[in-house]
């Protein structure tokens, strides 16, 4: 057990660097596959390069389409966020009656009038039973 303490920092910085550099290659070769600007004989190129000239190749395509990656991934996000909000609208809308009113706006319908006064709790718990069951 002749293995000192700075010795083993020095080995844990060494392993995270390299786990560092192989999530920047692989997130790299993944922006390369999903640049849809980018034709097939521009990412067999890039791909090339990162992989033979690993060191070279990534610095220059970070440094050549860094901004640019950074761009695509925001506008992936925005799709996808977009997409998500299109869903859960339309899944709130599917259960809904023909008529326009959903189960959202007769349970709010009924905690105005409860809250007015209109109805008694009582009133207002079966009304609720009603519209949950239906």
């Amino acid at each position: 057990m002749d293995y000192p303490l700075l010795n083993m920092f020095w080995t844990i910085m060494w392993v995270f660097l390299w786990i560092l550099w192989f999530m920047l290659l692989f997130r790299i070769i993944g922006d390369i596959f999903r640049d849809d600007g980018m034709g097939g004989w521009g990412k067999a190129g890039w791909t090339a390069f990162v992989v033979l000239l690993p060191f070279l190749g990534c610095f220059v395509y970070l440094i050549a389409r860094g901004k640019d990656m950074g761009m695509r991934e925001m506008q992936r996000a925005r799709s996808n966020e977009r997409e998500f909000q299109e869903y859960i609208r339309a899944a709130a809308t599917a259960n809904e009656p023909a008529s326009g009113t959903g189960h959202a706006d007769q349970l709010a319908k009924l905690a105005e009038l409860k809250d007015r006064g209109a109805i008694s709790p009582e009133e207002y718990a079966r009304a609720k039973e009603k519209v949950l069951s239906g």
